[in-house]
């Protein structure tokens, strides 16, 4: 019998320092979902924090790569490979620049828009094909060079909200995983 374990990855920077920046939405995410499953990360030979677990009633692998963002793919490859996850049941959650903050959008494939830990994921699955759950961030203001603006924190304004985003954005993920990518689609567009 096939496995039917999901790889749910959130991108972000290790450390104290990026803790709350936009660049970590993705382990915010993986946080809150860590929080549902009940269980804590533990290190993993693949540089990853990892979890396993059950989301919905299904069983999940968590991972937080403890790499920088744009060295993501190897260790989500290599939690992948470990976990025998094929890159069709990865769910890679990431802030996303082209989305008003607080503005989800899931889909499957494509390129990376820029993005440094797609770019990376991309390159070590050795496919697009992988599930994407994008949390807005929105662009940067005025004329700020977006590699800045993603490693600042949330402003205050943003900050207000951020939980609600988050939530919405765990249960956009655990639709996803029950109910498939239309469906998800369908309910968060």
């Amino acid at each position: 019998m096939a496995d039917d374990r999901r790889l749910v990855v959130g991108l972000g920077n290790p450390g104290p320092r990026y803790e709350l920046t936009r660049h970590n939405a993705g382990f915010l995410v993986a946080d809150l979902l860590a929080g549902r499953i009940g269980g804590r990360f533990k290190a993993h030979k693949a540089r990853a924090d990892v979890l396993e677990g059950r989301l919905a009633g299904l069983p999940v692998v968590l991972a937080k790569p403890r790499s920088f963002m744009n060295e993501s793919g190897g260790p989500v490859v290599g939690v992948a490979r470990f976990f025998k996850v094929p890159a069709a049941d990865v769910v890679v959650v990431h802030d996303e620049l082209d989305l008003p903050f607080g503005t989800l959008r899931i889909k499957r494939g494509g390129g990376d828009g820029g993005h440094n830990g797609l770019r990376s994921t991309t390159s070590a699955l050795g496919s697009r094909e992988y599930l994407r759950v994008r949390f807005g961030i929105g662009r940067p203001p005025g004329r700020q060079d977006p590699a800045d603006y993603v490693l600042r924190e949330f402003g205050p304004a943003e900050r207000k909200d951020l939980d609600y985003h988050v939530d919405r954005a765990a249960d956009a993920v655990e639709k996803l995983l029950v109910d498939g990518l239309e469906a998800t689609q369908n309910e968060y567009h």
